[in-house]
This record gives C-alpha cells, sequence and structure tokens, in this order.
C-alpha cells in the first residue's frame, strides 16, 4: 500500500506556495517533506496540520495508490 502527495502538491501550485515555504510555515522538518515527495509515511500529526492548514479533508491531499502485483 502506498499513497500519494499528489493533491496537496497541485494545491501548493495553485496557492503559489513552495514546498520550503509550507516547511516553515507548519513547522515541518526536511525530512518530513522529502518522505511526502517519496510517498512514504507521515503522522497523523503531519496530516492534521496540512488538513487545518488548507482547510481540507485528509483525502483533499494524499491518494491512495494501489500497489501492482507481480
Amino acid at each position: 500500500m502506498s499513497f500519494s502527495f499528489k493533491p496537496l502538491w497541485m494545491r501548493l501550485v495553485q496557492e503559489d506556495m513552495t514546498k520550503e515555504q509550507l516547511r516553515i510555515e507548519l513547522g515541518l522538518s526536511s525530512a518530513t517533506i522529502a518522505k511526502m515527495g517519496k510517498g512514504e509515511y507521515v503522522s497523523m500529526e503531519v496530516l492534521d496540520k496540512l488538513c487545518s492548514r488548507f482547510n481540507v479533508q485528509p483525502n483533499d491531499i494524499i491518494e491512495h495508490k494501489k500497489e501492482q502485483e507481480d
């Protein structure tokens, strides 16, 4: 199971905001931003901060990607 933050990245473009600006505003580490860029797991606290910042539900900033079977 994996997740994509593509909806979040698209929202940043719409708001003319960089990942670095988001990182600073929410007090996130650069490692957390890197994990999000790779579709890796982040804490519920991070998701809560993102949802609160953009006033959205989790499905508005992340999407589930079904794993391909071998």
